[in-house]
Formats: C-alpha cells, structure tokens, sequence
C-alpha cells in the first residue's frame, strides 16, 4: 500500500510540474499593441523566426509550443497578441508552416514570452 501510495505522489507531482511548465497556445488577436501581451511579426523565411506556428482546429490540439489556436473571446485566451507591421517592434518573430509536426521554437530564448 506504502509502494502505491508513494507512486501516486510521485506521479501527482510530475504532473503538476508538466502542467505548470506548458506554454500557453490559446490566441486572441487584439486590435491594439496597449491590449498585447506579446507584440508579433511574421516573417518571410523560416530561417528568420523565433517560432514556427501551426494553427490547429481543435482548442485541445493546442498544447504543444508553435500549435496556436484562435480563441473567440480574449478571457479565453493564454495570450493576447498583436501583429505589428515591423519586425524591429516585434517581441516575437513567427513563421506559419505547412505541417503541425513542423511546430516549434528556433529561438529558446523567447520561450519565456509565451509561459
């Protein structure tokens, strides 16, 4: 029972830190740069993002870093962002690829803005 007990703990625990760790993928779209979270630029080339984007259809398809979906009211949203018209005022820099296991970051270090 002990044995049982302490692998149910184990597994609560790691579940919590998995859960807490998860990078928000829920979007809405704001219609001015005060109201973002997170200020965002598509670019041309893959070679120039920070991460590559694969916008899924279904709300629990969106767990996984770069699988956006789009939220229909921003108190449903992770992350409210902003499409800027200039790379240089971007926090994040995105390219939308073709394929969901394309998805991901290129740039670890902008990971932060999407927690």
């Amino acid at each position: 029972m002990k044995k049982l007990l302490s692998i149910f703990i184990v597994t609560a625990i790691a579940f919590a830190f998995s859960a807490n760790s998860a990078s928000a993928q829920k979007i809405y779209k704001v219609k001015y740069e005060s109201q973002a979270d997170v200020k965002v630029y598509i670019v041309k080339y893959e070679s120039q993002c920070d991460l590559k984007v694969y916008h899924v259809n279904y709300e629990s398809q969106a767990k996984k870093d770069g699988k956006w979906f789009n939220v229909k009211y921003e108190s449903q949203a992770d992350k409210k962002v902003y499409y800027v018209d200039y790379e240089s005022q971007a926090d994040l820099k995105i390219y939308y690829v073709d394929y969901e296991s394309q998805a991901g970051w290129k740039n670890n270090s902008k990971s932060h803005l999407m927690k």
